[in-house]
């Protein structure tokens, strides 16, 4: 069971919220192993996966009285999976044998810039962050990143080479990288999101 249609889904989360336990045995069935696959790429260890996918749906069940059934359940879903993560990952220094793999994992996640600014719930920040170049650059990088116009298209527009524009984009992606992230662990946090929307 991939997902839900979204009507059906309104329906289910009302029910959760009044503590109807098939309600939330729906909806974990239809999202357990989407989870549970993601976490498992995220962390490299299916104990711990498993242990972080049961956390989830707990907490879940506990919070379900705070449901809001007008917005999206997987997304509220994947923030609490998000949050878990970034625990995991904080307990995870405390261990001298964890730490290289930490270190690791946050340098790979670092480099997801291009994917990471598309999840929807991240555009303010990437605004934010886009605010900070000089116009022309920001002009540049909307151009290419938000419109998805090719840098020929964009130096065709602008009277300018393409290597120019590639000069800018260098130069953009550092900045909105070092804004976007701001730390590893929401580098974990926001890759964990990107792939639990993966289909």
């Amino acid at each position: 069971m991939a997902g839900l249609h979204l009507t059906g889904e309104k329906e289910l989360v009302l029910q959760l919220k009044d503590g109807d336990r098939k309600a939330f045995e729906l909806l974990y069935h239809a999202y357990k192993k989407r989870v549970y696959n993601n976490l498992v790429k995220l962390l490299h260890s299916e104990p711990h996966a498993e242990e972080l996918l049961q956390e989830v749906f707990y907490k879940v069940w506990v919070k379900r009285a705070s449901l809001d059934p007008e917005k999206l359940f997987p997304a509220y879903l994947f923030r609490i999976a998000a949050n878990l993560v970034v625990d995991h990952f904080r307990r995870a220094t405390l261990d001298q044998k964890l730490q290289a793999h930490l270190i690791a994992s946050g340098t790979e996640l670092y480099d997801h810039l291009d994917d990471l600014i598309n999840y929807k719930d991240s555009q303010e920040q990437l605004n934010n962050a886009i605010a900070l170049l000089p116009p022309q650059r920001q002009k540049i990088y909307s151009l290419c990143k938000i419109e998805g116009k090719s840098y020929e298209e964009v130096g065709l527009l602008l009277g300018i080479s393409t290597s120019t524009i590639n000069d800018h984009m260098v130069k953009a992606s550092r900045v909105i990288k070092t804004h976007f992230f701001g730390s590893k662990e929401t580098a974990v946090a926001l890759f964990f999101i990107y792939l639990l929307n993966q289909k």
